[in-house]
């Protein structure tokens, strides 16, 4: 709270501009929904998100993938899928293969362990996305690909896996990326290797391997 009123102390909002303020924060609460929670998206392009994921992530320990940010639009009633199945229920658009193994610091493969992966979108209907627009700032983030691993006896990791030519790679909206989480992924025209992941070529393939921290 010293610090709050020692910021308002400085920046000495009229009337106006601090029921601006509070309007503002008022319709991100309305723009909240089941499926979509605005707040978090506040968080995540004022840098606070990843501040505190920094903070608080699994970088300390060392070996481990880099964790980011979790992201405004995670549902945690997605539909269960086997190894291998495609998240994609519209089946439009070019297929993407990401394979890899979930591992622990050692190298030596994690029994049971679940991965939530999704993809979002870029809004920019709501308040947050007016706040880009009157701040002069850009909504877009690199492409990419978010994963939540759970694993028993190891921490759980909120991360992403970046597509390394995607525009915006270097000026992410959200200040996500984080080199050892960027991947080249390359298009395979070969119809054995796409029969090999049950699709059909030509398609898009990268490795993303995920290593897990041991809980303490």
């Amino acid at each position: 709270m010293q610090h709050l009123h020692t910021y308002v102390r400085e920046l000495r909002p009229t009337a106006a501009e601090w029921e601006r303020a509070i309007a503002f924060l008022t319709a991100t609460g309305q723009a909240c929904t089941d499926t979509r929670q605005e707040f978090i998206l506040l968080s995540d392009v004022l840098g606070i998100s990843m501040l505190v994921e920094t903070i608080n992530g699994t970088d300390a320990h060392g070996d481990t993938t880099a964790s980011t940010v979790l992201g405004p639009f995670h549902m945690t009633g997605s539909p269960r899928r086997e190894l291998g199945d495609s998240i994609d229920d519209t089946g439009t658009g070019p297929v993407c293969v990401v394979e890899g193994r979930v591992v622990d610091t050692a190298g030596r493969p994690v029994p049971g362990a679940t991965l939530d992966v999704w993809q979002a979108h870029h809004p920019t209907d709501g308040p947050v996305g007016e706040l880009l627009l009157a701040t002069g700032r850009h909504p877009y983030r690199p492409a990419h690909i978010h994963f939540l691993v759970d694993a028993a006896g190891y921490e759980r990791l909120v991360t992403h896996v970046f597509i390394a030519d995607s525009a915006y790679i270097d000026a992410d909206a959200v200040f996500a990326v984080k080199q050892s989480l960027v991947r080249e992924f390359a298009t395979v025209d070969d119809a054995a290797a796409a029969a090999a992941h049950g699709v059909s070529a030509p398609f898009t393939l990268a490795r993303f391997d995920i290593v897990l921290a041991a809980q303490s």
